[in-house]
């Protein structure tokens, strides 16, 4: 007897859920009638916050198609003086082959290697040289010691 009496409340309470559940969807669909487009809408303002206010036309700026850059910009081309610097040579052992030269403007320690070298230098001449990116940062190459 008592078996019956839980099923009887079991059934009670799948119909009490389903009449919820009804009564949701009811619900749901008399809301999504009154919505209309403009209650969806979302703007963006100048700051790139989401807000639901239109923005304000005076305000409007005009960007030119040619301004857009997606990416990364074009190098431009370098000058060949350009890549010409001047610099001291702070640092260099004869022995093994290598040394580094501080560049003028920059300030930047610049690697050089005896492979790199058209006459012989020591420590604290000033030379001329270029600039490549190596490994592991600038190089210099074709250097020659200002006369």
């Amino acid at each position: 007897m008592a078996d019956s009496w839980n099923k009887k409340e079991r059934e009670k309470k799948k119909q009490q859920q389903k009449k919820e559940k009804a009564e949701r969807k009811q619900e749901r669909k008399e809301q999504s009638k009154d919505s209309s487009l403009d209650s969806m809408m979302a703007y963006i303002d100048e700051y790139g916050n989401i807000t639901s206010t239109p923005p304000d036309p005076s305000r409007r700026q005009e960007v030119k198609l040619e301004d857009i850059e997606i990416g990364v910009p074009k190098q431009r081309e370098l000058d060949p003086s350009e890549l010409i610097r001047t610099g001291t040579v702070s640092f260099f052992n004869e022995s093994k082959g290598y040394g580094f030269i501080v560049d003028r403007e920059t300030k930047e320690r610049i690697f050089v290697h005896v492979n790199q070298l058209t006459e012989e230098i020591k420590e604290q001449d000033v030379v001329n040289y270029e600039v490549e990116m190596g490994p592991k940062g600038l190089n210099a190459l074709h250097v020659k010691i200002v006369r």
